[in-house]
């Protein structure tokens, strides 16, 4: 049986005051927008101008109590969630190289310490995988493989590396845009390793008669690797309780790293 004329008038009564409820829900969010983009732009610029003015100060010659303030107030500044309105460094590149011309300026200090937490929970998690990926590949050479290692696990290792090295880059870049002072040349060397890594796939991993001979680079490569995996466990462990005592020194800033 079909609707009657009185409640098709219902319904079409109904789907007109959604619609219009859907508009004026749209003007509303778009008017909130545009005010939220102008309040926040005009915080910036004042954010902006105090840390010019503090820097400046900071540049000249004062009494030790004056730049005690001074550095009060920038810890302020970059300490708290004014600092996600501080100008951001360029994105550089290597992460419009990987990302496109997306911003990843996060706005809140809570987001920007998160990303700092998962760079560093990243590190830890690789730096076991680093010691145990190459440990296990020798091992099986010698109790499976008979002194000959097969191609596809050294290949697929050096392709974990070539992941790792470029992960480590593109989270130090990130960190960088949000405020982080992690050191130039901490991030240039994992490019190096990047293009070494990818260059090590181009490797011909010798097989058949004689194959442990012919494959002693490969040996000391894997060997090298675990002496590294172990050095970056403990470097993580150091460079972590050194952060930690200078954080609490105020030294340098939460979001720093090295």
């Amino acid at each position: 049986m079909g609707d009657s004329p009185g409640e098709s008038l219902s319904v079409g009564g109904e789907a007109s005051r959604l619609a219009e409820e859907a508009k004026e829900l749209q003007e509303t969010a778009s008017s909130l927008i545009s005010r939220t983009s102008r309040e926040e732009n005009a915080l910036r610029q004042r954010i902006a101008s105090l840390d010019s003015r503090i820097n400046s100060i900071r540049s000249t010659k004062h009494d030790d109590k004056l730049e005690e303030e001074l550095v009060r107030a920038r810890y302020i500044l970059s300490e708290g969630d004014a600092a996600a309105y501080l100008p951001s460094k360029s994105h550089g590149r290597f992460l419009r190289m990987f990302l496109g011309p997306i911003n990843v300026r996060a706005n809140s200090k809570d987001v920007q310490l998160k990303v700092k937490e998962e760079y560093n929970n990243f590190r830890d998690r690789t730096a076991y995988l680093f010691l145990c990926f190459p440990s296990l590949l020798l091992i099986l050479r010698s109790w499976v493989w008979d002194g000959c290692l097969p191609a596809l696990p050294v290949q697929l290792y050096q392709a974990w590396l070539l992941y790792l090295y470029t992960g480590l880059a593109l989270r130090e870049n990130i960190l960088r845009v949000n405020g982080s002072d992690i050191r130039p040349w901490w991030i240039k060397h994992h490019y190096f390793a990047t293009v070494m890594a990818l260059i090590s796939l181009t490797w011909e991993i010798e097989t058949g008669p004689d194959c442990a001979q012919k494959q002693r680079g490969i040996q000391l490569f894997l060997k090298w690797a675990i002496m590294q995996g172990v050095a970056m466990i403990l470097q993580n462990r150091y460079q972590r309780q050194r952060l930690y005592t200078r954080i609490a020194l105020g030294k340098v800033i939460s979001l720093s790293l090295l």
